[in-house]
């Protein structure tokens, strides 16, 4: 009604008597007014900017603004003056797009990788089942209260960090042991920066192994359809070089700083419940050999296992539940939504466009590998992933490739990864100084380490 009242104003002749709404007493009214183009949106100005505003929403225009600002946001991690992380500018972006009708969910047009969402969410429950159940604290307190010199156990931390991630989330992971590492290493007068330094290293190391050890192996291993065993395979000697050489330059770094009495309250660990964590590896083994050998897709494996893990007497699926990171699976499913309405638009045309111009091939390893590293540190390896995967959907051997970058990469720095984050703030927590100078120190020749073992693998095997 309001709208029809303001179409007629505006197309009425400037010299009738026009009317306005005036509110009075609670109830609105309409008196007449003598007074010439009184109304705002008739002067052509105005009217010119909301048309070129509508025309900004309605084209393609609008579409790569959101997505620019979105990997912008992605690159600063926070708007000025906005209380907005990197999972609420992606949300803010996917809703714009939505709003605006550029992008939809119905019919398969929302760009959202189901099968990548459940398997996410399967493992994120398989991993709550190994939290809740004390399995991460007590393979931490039995670590770290081995007889066995410094320099040794910081070697079993890195392999057994490595290890636990390439079957479970790393950031799980990373969460779970870094306070029982911390504790142990007070307790034996041991300086627990190096074996922090080491848990987040070998955990980003570590989770490049398989397709399920991190988000973006994850989303890449479902995209691409590639053989769970095909890529285990392929990435086993890059990540055991990539681990051993984090050993060396670790120990070598710290050569003379391994010990260090520092005075702190114990707290108190999370029991250990053998039959939960007997379960936990029952269903894990269980999945991991259904993905080795057999065709069945992966997502609804894992989702299965996780069905069955709620199956419980006595732990609450409540508790199971809130352990789930919501915040990831949020930024995933309003990445896929961007970046969805962003080919749509012609998006992936135009930047394969502008590749073709400055002379950049992604069917070239060597460009490949570089740009999903480079990238990944910009706006993180998730976001990266997201972008570069469809563009090299159809070259041949471009999802290891991109799998084992974009996860090497995430040690380079301290925002390059969440597991870096999480350890980083674990320590802080403890008193323990671990800032991006600290991590810096030891992540940026690791890093380099990595990224050559895993390049010598892209050309020779």
């Amino acid at each position: 009604m309001i709208y029809d009242f303001m179409n007629a104003v505006k197309g009425a002749n400037s010299r009738l008597f026009y009317s306005i709404f005036c509110w009075k007493n609670g109830n609105v009214s309409i008196r007449p007014s003598v007074k010439k183009s009184i109304m705002p949106f008739q002067r052509p100005s105005v009217l010119l900017f909301f048309r070129k505003v509508m025309e900004l929403v309605n084209g393609n225009s609008f579409v790569f603004a959101v997505f620019t600002l979105v990997y912008l946001g992605m690159i600063f991690g926070r708007f000025p003056r906005l209380a907005l992380d990197r999972t609420g500018i992606v949300l803010l972006g996917a809703i714009a797009l939505l709003a605006s009708g550029h992008a939809r969910l119905e019919d398969g047009a929302s760009g959202i990788d189901v099968p990548t969402i459940l398997l996410l969410f399967g493992f994120m429950i398989i991993s709550a089942q190994f939290r809740l159940g004390g399995f991460y604290s007590e393979i931490s307190r039995r670590i770290s209260s081995l007889p066995v010199s410094p320099g040794v156990l910081l070697g079993v931390v890195i392999l057994a960090a490595g290890g636990l991630s390439a079957l479970l989330t790393n950031d799980v992971v990373c969460l779970a042991m870094t306070p029982v590492i911390g504790q142990g290493c007070i307790r034996r007068k041991l300086n627990p920066l190096p074996f922090f330094l080491a848990l987040a290293c070998a955990a980003n190391i570590g989770s490049g192994l398989t397709l399920i050890g991190n988000p973006q192996n994850m989303l890449i291993g479902e995209s691409l359809r590639l053989s769970f065993r095909g890529y285990l395979w392929w990435a086993l000697p890059p990540v055991l070089v990539s681990l051993l050489a984090e050993w060396g330059i670790i120990a070598v770094l710290f050569r003379g700083k391994m010990h260090l009495e520092i005075f702190r309250e114990q707290e108190p660990e999370r029991a250990f419940n053998r039959w939960q964590t007997l379960k936990g590896a029952v269903v894990l083994a269980s999945v991991v050999g259904l993905f080795l050998f057999s065709a069945l897709p992966r997502d609804l494996v894992a989702l299965g296992a996780a069905g069955i893990l709620l199956l419980s007497r006595t732990m609450a699926s409540r508790r199971t539940l809130e352990t789930v990171d919501w915040q990831l699976l949020a930024l995933f499913l309003g990445l896929f939504v961007i970046n969805g309405a962003f080919e749509a638009a012609g998006g992936l045309d135009a930047v394969k466009s502008a590749l073709d111009r400055l002379g950049i091939s992604l069917s070239s390893p060597l460009w490949l590998y570089g740009a999903a590293a480079g990238l990944s540190n910009l706006v993180s390896n998730v976001p990266a992933v997201m972008l570069l995967l469809p563009l090299v959907r159809d070259i041949p051997g471009a999802g290891n490739i991109l799998a084992l970058s974009s996860t090497f990469a995430g040690n380079l720095l301290i925002v390059g990864s969440i597991a870096n984050i999480i350890v980083a703030g674990e320590a802080e927590r403890m008193g323990i100084p671990f800032g991006w100078k600290e991590h810096a120190a030891a992540g940026i020749p690791v890093t380099i380490a990595s990224l050559a073992a895993g390049l010598l693998c892209v050309y020779f095997l």
